[in-house]
């Protein structure tokens, strides 16, 4: 398989373990209600290594809508990535080539890691959608096949992005980006299907509608384009008539869809429609619902789509208006459209991850799917800027959660009801380990106990399984963490008469130990000193 390579790939490739962990310290100021739903403001790649003792593994459906890297800098993302923080991150990581990169060379370095980390969040049985267009496709494409494997992917959505030609364009009006899907693991997803959808024309009932549904009717003949021979008949109308496919005797080009053996069997089953007009016979097929042209019943639910054809930009941009009454962004993506991306492929519990946030049209359109099927589904933005995230990201969700109005192109004053729900707004904390590689001050018993029980395990600590220092059970094993402040914890004898509902193994970390060896290997115990053996993750 060919492999992608670009200037500061090698700095980059493995720089997913290099960003140090941090920990997550809840905002009640800005927070709405208590709920399982975040809004996290920080640096999307720590924020996502930050999140790995909580969600490793876990989230079903990721969409991410990540800078395009226009080369336009006007833009609130700045869609360059050429903004502070990025140049600032590619100097200390990339080092002094960083300068010198192209635009595509940056987006590649900033997108590679934080795909890395988005992987390992998804469960086996979770998909990920990313949103892009011309510029970075190809880059994407291949950056994606190789984290997540040619093998894991499912299909490149189309979308159509405007109603309208660009009368601007240089060359070519481009009405159109695009939005790749991956599975962590294809063999084990599992897509939803949607209810068939038929338009107003099937607005016709016979006696069979209980079975077959309504229906509507087509035409019997066509013309040269699919032209038979052996369909080119005459049918004997109601009155005797003969009728001609095209309507006349003479050959035409015209011939019948059905066969003579199929027309006769559908006149008989209640199929075939004749109809007099200005002493003219036609003769038509109905077509219903839920029955094919065979009377077998067709499946009521198909498959989404990879063409999407009524996702406009300018959707997303009046919903952004109607909640703040001005224009926000440039290119936000409408509900309906998270919406499909998330119905298709998510359970009613699963937890949804945006790591580029933006507006908050996720966080909107998983409430608005839980209110429309009664999901209890959660949702996980992350917010960068902190400007977007408190008073756009974070004030959108608020809005949509407890009702807003706006004025419609009337003038009327048109309001919109609460979908329910909350959010914890969460921001970036201290680093788990300071800059000697010691644990930080500010770092809690809970914090470690997360921390040290994920590294070992690559699960996810449960707050209720925690008793005292007992951390719980994985693969026979039992975790125990001594961590009140730093230095002043020790495994001593005391601890020893406690041990007896814990056969087995047991992995004990503590600041100092004072048993022998003997004896901890009576217990059956391996002791890990704080913070020497404290794995970095």
């Amino acid at each position: 398989m060919p492999s992608l390579n670009w200037i500061g790939k090698e700095k980059i490739v493995n720089h997913d373990k290099d960003v140090p962990f941090r920990l997550l310290r809840k905002n009640k100021k800005f927070s709405l209600g208590e709920s399982e739903n975040l809004i996290l403001e920080g640096d999307n790649l720590e924020a996502l290594k930050a999140l790995m003792p909580f969600y490793y593994g876990k989230i079903r459906c990721i969409y991410i809508d990540p800078p395009y890297n226009t080369g336009n800098e006007k833009w609130v993302y700045n869609d360059k990535v050429n903004s502070p923080k990025i140049k600032e991150w590619l100097g200390k990581v990339v080092g002094p080539e960083g300068d010198d990169l192209t635009r595509h060379d940056k987006w590649l370095c900033m997108m590679y890691p934080r795909l890395k980390l988005l992987r390992e969040l998804l469960s086996d049985d979770g998909v990920i959608f990313v949103s892009i267009d011309d510029n970075e496709y190809c880059n994407l494409k291949m950056a994606m096949d190789e984290i997540f494997g040619a093998e894991n992917f499912i299909t490149n959505f189309i979308r159509k992005s405007g109603v309208a030609a660009r009368l601007d364009a240089k060359h070519i009006s481009k009405e159109h980006d695009y939005i790749l899907c991956y599975a962590k693991n294809e063999k084990m997803i599992q897509f939803n299907k949607i209810n068939r959808q038929f338009d107003n024309s099937y607005n016709l009932e016979d006696e069979f509608v209980n079975r077959r549904g309504k229906f509507k009717l087509n035409k019997l003949d066509r013309g040269s384009i699919r032209y038979s021979e052996s369909a080119d008949f005459s049918i004997k109308a109601p009155d005797g008539t003969l009728v001609y496919p095209g309507g006349t005797k003479e050959k035409n080009g015209w011939s019948w869809r059905w066969s003579n053996d199929k027309i006769n069997w559908g006149i008989k089953n209640g199929f075939i429609v004749f109809k007099k007009i200005k002493n003219n016979w036609s003769i038509y097929f109905k077509q219903y619902q839920y029955v094919n042209n065979n009377d077998e019943i067709i499946e009521r639910e198909i498959p989404y789509k990879s063409l999407l054809l009524e996702h406009f930009n300018e959707i997303g941009n009046k919903e952004i208006k109607e909640i703040f009454g001005k224009k926000l962004f440039d290119y936000p993506k409408s509900v309906i459209l998270i919406k499909d991306l998330i119905a298709s492929t998510s359970c009613k519990d699963s937890i949804i991850l945006d790591s580029f946030a933006g507006s908050g049209t996720t966080a909107h359109a998983v409430l608005d799917l839980n209110k429309e099927d009664g999901g209890r589904r959660k949702f996980i933005l992350v917010e960068m800027e902190k400007n977007i995230a408190k008073n756009i990201t974070a004030e959108r969700v608020k809005r949509v959660v407890k009702g807003y109005s706006y004025k419609n192109s009337s003038g009327k004053i048109m309001k919109v009801e609460g979908l329910g729900g909350g959010f914890e707004y969460v921001e970036l904390g201290p680093t788990l380990f300071d800059k000697d590689g010691m644990i930080n001050k500010a770092v809690g018993f809970e914090d470690m106990a997360r921390y040290v029980y994920f590294t070992e395990t690559r699960t996810n600590l449960e707050k209720k399984n925690i008793k005292g220092n007992y951390l719980g059970n994985f693969a026979g094993a039992h975790y125990f963490l001594f961590f009140d402040g730093i230095g002043k914890n020790v495994l001593d004898r005391k601890f020893l008469s406690g041990l007896k509902p814990y056969a087995g193994k047991k992995i004990i970390y503590a600041d100092k130990c004072l048993l022998d060896d003997e004896v901890l290997e009576k217990h059956q115990i391996i002791f890990k000193q704080i913070p020497y053996q404290v794995k970095v993750y």
